[in-house]
Formats: structure tokens, sequence, C-alpha cells
């Protein structure tokens, strides 16, 4: 079945592709979901038409994201989080934490665009990688700090 994709969608193509998928998968999950349309003789004739349209607005949307990865590649975002003595967090750092601290800063970053590193259990220094958009992403620096700062010993 061939489709015209009407988003960028990982590993299948890019906006206004014109793609072949598994019947199934175009039927029950492109279309539906209004990611792609049915390549026939009629669409096939407007996608020069959505091509001229879109292209106007995708780049107007480029630039926008190239700003907004440009500020945040000089930032160092902070996330606080409980850790035990050794350093190790009780739970993990992930991209959902990662995201409400950039909407802090006033970035609106949604967690699915935010690749993490690895697996953030331990306090320190990491390096996120957020994708605006297919040609735009953003390398954010974040540290983990213990929640409450070094706490004070007392000898009993």
């Amino acid at each position: 079945m061939n489709i015209i994709l009407l988003d960028h969608i990982d590993k299948v193509g890019a906006k206004h592709d014109v793609v072949k998928v598994k019947d199934g998968y175009g039927r029950n999950y492109l279309i539906p979901q209004g990611l792609g349309i049915v390549a026939n003789k009629p669409n096939l004739a407007r996608l020069e038409g959505m091509k001229k349209i879109g292209s106007k607005k995708e780049a107007a949307l480029i630039a926008a994201f190239r700003e907004v990865a440009a500020k945040l590649s000089g930032l160092q975002v902070k996330i606080t989080a409980k850790a035990g003595e050794n350093g190790r967090l009780f739970g993990s750092v992930t991209a959902l934490h990662l995201s409400n601290a950039l909407q802090e800063l006033g970035v609106d970053a949604d967690k699915r665009i935010i690749e993490m590193p690895e697996e953030v259990k331990e306090l320190g220094s990491y390096t996120a990688t957020v994708k605006f958009h297919p040609e735009v992403e953003a390398a954010v620096k974040f540290e983990v700090i213990k929640e409450g700062g070094d706490e004070v010993e007392m000898d009993d």
C-alpha cells in the first residue's frame, strides 16, 4: 500500500513522502491517526500544493526551533533528586524530570523528544539530546544534585 505521509515518522519517512507500507500498518495506524493518506491520483495531485504550503511553514518552524536550540546549548540545567550517602539515587532521573526542569526555564520540550544518555541513577553531570525536528536537535547539559544540598552530620 502506498501512503503519503502527513508528518515525519521515524524509520518510515519524512513529511510529504510517498512510502510503501504494509496494508495493516497503513489502514489500522497511519490513516486513522491522521499521519498519512492513501496515495491515489487525486491525493498525489494535491501533494504538490501541500508541499508548497508546507515548505513555507516548515522553514519558519525550523528557524524557531534553531533559536530554542541555540538557547539550550548555553544552559546548565540542575535537577534535584533524593540520593543516598554514596551518591546513588533513590529511583532515576528520566526524560520527564528533564522536561519539567526545562519548562521551569521557559523551554517547552515534551518528554517524547528528549533522548536520555543512559539510565541516570547517580549524582553527576550528563548530556541529553532534544530532537525538536528531524533537522534540529540540541544537546542539553544537566547536573543531578542531591535534594537538600549538603547535610551536616550530627554526632551523638
